[in-house]
């Protein structure tokens, strides 16, 4: 039976780390897919561990395994630890707010269950899935970016900084990843597509944008190193 691995990098996020859970919970797999969760608390300074230690004290039949960093290091820092401790056969990151839908889990499995894929891109901006309304020149610089990588990798991504990236395990877990922060999304990109013959789809979602008031943590500086990332890994390992 095959094994999906949930990352769940976890920063200050004690009041919906809970309603997160729950929707992945109640998520019923294509073709009894079993679920992994791995939650990886990045040194938070709020009730986030308390939390989180509550959930899985409340509920024992979900597969959950907790980890967390004594110092603040990054999201992509959690995510590489995560990446560590996975058995799943495919994996996905899943941001531990609610921006994006676990119900759509299945929509970015089908291709790789049914062999065509080794890698699927979940789309904010394809298909005809709820988008919340927020910032134009967040929406252009994601354009940008998307577009500046696209030219890197000879790639037609319409959203590479995604947060659904799904992965065959294997995959992941041969490339070294070194971004400790919010270069995850332009350093996984360069790296998969040096990679011999692997197979890249993408798939319309859902996206229940925050705003900064309601908890967003990335910022213009973030893609500054976007930027960055984009041209150093496009010729380095």
């Amino acid at each position: 039976m095959k094994k999906l691995s949930i990352l769940i990098p976890v920063y200050n996020e004690g009041n919906t780390i809970h309603l997160i859970l729950d929707k992945i919970k109640s998520v019923s797999l294509i073709q009894e897919i079993t679920k992994e969760i791995i939650i990886v608390n990045d040194c938070s300074n709020d009730n986030t561990e308390e939390s989180i230690l509550k959930y899985i004290s409340l509920n024992p039949d979900l597969l959950i395994k907790y980890f967390k960093h004594t110092i603040n290091r990054g999201k992509g820092a959690a995510i590489h630890t995560a990446i560590s401790k996975v058995t799943g056969d495919m994996c996905i990151v899943q941001d531990a707010d609610l921006e994006y839908d676990p119900a759509e889990y299945n929509v970015l499995l089908k291709p790789i269950i049914e062999g065509f894929a080794d890698v699927v891109y979940g789309s904010r901006f394809i298909g005809g899935k709820p988008h919340r309304i927020l910032f134009f020149w967040h929406t252009i610089g994601n354009k940008f970016l998307t577009t500046f990588s696209n030219m890197m990798t000879n790639l037609n991504l319409t959203d590479m900084e995604t947060c659904y990236k799904m992965f065959k395990t294997d995959i992941l877990q041969r490339i070294e990843l070194k971004e400790k922060r919010f270069g995850f999304e332009p350093e996984v990109t360069a790296k998969i597509v040096k990679i011999p013959n692997l197979r890249i789809y993408e798939v319309g979602i859902s996206y229940y944008g925050r705003t900064y008031e309601e908890g967003k943590k990335i910022s213009w500086k973030d893609g500054f190193r976007a930027i960055y990332c984009i041209l150093k890994y496009r010729f380095i390992k």
